[in-house]
């Protein structure tokens, strides 16, 4: 089965909902899977759990059929994207603008590497779709 997975915030920003009002409607249209995904970051001690993200999200979409809740900690929320992405082998991912540059920033230090699309296919066989957004 097809596999989309969507970075957000906690609590869900404007950005996040836009990015996951996409990635839901990705999965509808592939009768994918979707897997919702939060990083906790260990620099600033807060913990958002999986029952935290869970009720954040279907509190703005409903309840959402076949979607997995995953909440990851590390240093940098770019690397643990891409560890969840490599470790589920997802088939799409669904980011928002402002979190692919960030994505290319990340890759410049690591690899010298700022095409994150071309990245993820030859590396993980991935499709990336970036939400512009919102509009004020």
């Amino acid at each position: 089965m097809t596999l989309v997975v969507v970075p957000v915030r906690y609590p869900l920003s404007k950005h996040s909902k836009r990015t996951l009002q996409k990635g839901l409607e990705v999965a509808r249209e592939r009768e994918a899977a979707l897997t919702v995904l939060h990083v906790n970051l260990y620099q600033n001690g807060r913990k958002v759990t999986r029952m935290d993200l869970k009720s954040e999200v279907e509190g703005t979409f409903g309840s959402l059929e076949n979607t997995r809740y995953v909440v990851r900690t590390g240093f940098l929320v770019e690397e643990s994207i891409l560890d969840e992405v490599a470790a589920e082998g997802a088939d799409v991912v669904v980011v928002g603008h402002k979190q692919v540059g960030r994505l290319r920033r990340v890759f410049r230090r690591l690899m010298d590497e700022p095409d994150i699309e071309g990245f993820l296919r030859r590396h993980l066989d991935c499709e990336i779709i970036t939400v512009e957004g919102a509009r004020a």
